[in-house]
């Protein structure tokens, strides 16, 4: 399939969905939108896919680390299912399996105690404590910018 026709595939097949060129590759449910990069590749429409797969579930967010390894699985299991037929294409578990562990690296440094570097339980959306030492640490957002641990008590 022309890479041209990708969208126009989408739009037509997901109405309701709005497509927008974006900075980067996402989901806003507060929009309705899947914001795309550039598509050029293979890996940019399966990426685009992924983020359609998060619209058609209608996700919205989570407050808990363990609940985004859970909507991403569901957005992956979507894309492979429903939205690569209309593509010819196929995506390997393997590149699954990458996009999941990048979000498993992410949500195990969110968790490490800055102050004796034990892991840590989530106390809330933004929160940690530790078990060895009871620190306690906030962390930004950090999925477009550099993780940050902030010692709190």
């Amino acid at each position: 399939m022309e890479k041209t026709s990708w969208l126009k595939t989408l739009r037509a097949h997901y109405p309701g969905i709005i497509f927008e060129r974006g900075d980067t590759f996402r989901w806003s449910p507060r929009y309705n939108t899947v914001y795309f990069g550039p598509l050029e590749t293979e890996r940019d429409l399966i990426t685009l896919l992924h983020e359609t797969g998060h619209a058609l579930a209608r996700h919205t967010g989570y407050t808990q680390d363990i609940r985004l390894l859970k909507i991403e699985r569901e957005a992956w299991d979507i894309a492979r299912t429903q939205l690569v037929p209309l593509f010819g294409i196929k995506i390997d578990d393997e590149t699954i399996e990458e996009a999941l562990d990048s979000y498993r690296d992410w949500l195990h440094a969110r968790s490490i105690c800055p102050n004796c570097e034990s892991t840590g339980v989530q106390q809330d959306e933004t929160h940690y404590r530790c078990l060895a030492c009871t620190t306690i640490w906030k962390v930004n957002d950090a999925r477009t910018c550099q993780l940050r641990r902030y010692i709190t008590k």
